[in-house]
């Protein structure tokens, strides 16, 4: 995949996000750490509303060799950069909520975002690609369900409630997750799988292709609602 995504786009999409994110966690300042969470935050809205308010309509109106064409060249190098920005936009947030002191007794609804998040991505994941019956699949799901659980064990018994804001943006959280790596990403994977096949069908590149196009505009209606969120933790004090 990273050869059709161009092997430079591939490595930078996700190198330089990253970098910025470990640079920000480990020397970077409290204005540095907000720059990287903020402009993560907006590349990743950005381009899932252009894809659900611009690019979807335009497809639409394609014939469907012509739409499966474009997804061919599109997708690749939307399967590095949005999973990257999603990731850095949220431990960013999360992060920089913990590091201003807005986030009180993390641990517990850390470890409930991980539970919430995890498992039912993977179910996701295992429904799409028909893998409940997959040893891989059944291994990675075995060990995210222990290791959910054991954090959750560790973490529940000193459970108290946090700040009311924090809780409905962990909830929008756990939804945006949800969505792209449950949803999203696997569809990517699974045009990709189409794509190197013998036969491409265009039919099914073009179907998951606008899905995930209208999909898109659903998460960029959640991140629009998590940006009014964080407006009002930042002034609005509850």
């Amino acid at each position: 995949m990273g050869t059709r995504a161009n092997p430079a786009f591939a490595v930078g999409a996700v190198a330089v996000p990253l970098g910025a994110l470990a640079y920000a966690l480990t020397a970077g300042t409290m204005q540095q750490h907000m720059y990287v969470h903020v402009m993560a935050g907006v590349l990743w809205t950005g381009i899932d509303l252009f894809m659900a308010l611009v690019l979807g309509p335009v497809l639409g109106g394609l014939a469907v060799t012509e739409r499966s064409q474009v997804f061919q060249r599109f997708t690749p190098k939307m399967t590095f950069l949005m999973p990257t920005l999603a990731l850095v936009t949220i431990a960013g947030g999360i992060t920089l909520a913990l590091d201003m002191g807005y986030f009180p007794h993390a641990e517990p609804w850390l470890a409930i975002l991980t539970a919430a998040t995890l498992l039912p991505a993977l179910l996701l994941i295992g429904f799409q690609f028909d893998a409940f019956a997959d040893s891989r699949w059944l291994a990675a799901f075995g060990l995210s369900f222990v290791g959910s659980g054991a954090y959750l064990g560790l973490t529940l018994p000193a459970f108290a409630m946090t700040r009311p804001v924090i809780v409905v943006t962990l909830g929008i959280v756990a939804v945006l997750s949800v969505l792209g790596f449950g949803v999203l990403l696997p569809g990517e994977v699974r045009m990709y799988m189409e794509m190197r096949s013998a036969d491409p069908d265009p039919e099914v590149i073009s179907t998951i292709g606008m899905r995930n196009a209208k999909l898109s505009g659903i998460q960029g209606l959640f991140q629009l609602a998590i940006i009014a969120v964080m407006v009002f933790l930042r002034w609005g004090g509850f």
